[in-house]
């Protein structure tokens, strides 16, 4: 196999290395989204039932329901909590993936740019031959035209 060949080899499996990493890294985008809208949803949440806490506070509740009520908030505020943790997590995931993309896309244009040189060498090499050959063929024939027949 032709050494550009080898290398067009090299190229196809290090962009594909690339397509990979670079699935991984949209995977775990999606799962900060998906992370960061569940905090974003749970937190809403945590307000708009501390909001009706209060304006039932307001109005007066007995001590059960109080104690109800923070209970709830208090879970609420530790679903926030881990959610948080998960969105912390989620986006360090995220954050190696892309410098494991960033560091496979580097590869494969180094890959890229050492094939792109060998096919520019080859057709150099292949431009010299033919010239070569053609300036052989011209020589031949000047030699031809300048020997007298005998």
């Amino acid at each position: 196999m032709p050494r550009t060949q080898q290398l067009e080899v090299v190229q196809r499996v290090a962009d594909d290395e690339e397509r990979r990493f670079a699935q991984r890294l949209a995977a775990a985008e999606r799962r900060v989204k998906e992370s960061e809208a569940k905090l974003a949803e749970l937190t809403a949440y945590q307000a708009g039932y501390a909001g009706d806490f209060a304006r039932r506070a307001s109005g007066g509740l007995d001590g059960a329901r109080v104690r109800h009520f923070q209970t709830f908030l208090a879970r609420l505020g530790e679903a926030v909590r881990q959610q948080s943790e998960i969105v912390d997590r989620a986006r360090t995931e995220r954050d190696a993936e892309l410098e494991r993309w960033r560091r496979a896309a580097q590869r494969s244009q180094m890959v890229g740019r050492v094939v792109q040189s060998r096919r520019d060498e080859a057709r150099g090499e292949s431009d010299r031959r033919e010239q070569r050959e053609a300036d052989e063929r011209t020589l031949v024939r000047r030699r031809d035209r300048e020997e007298p027949s005998t």
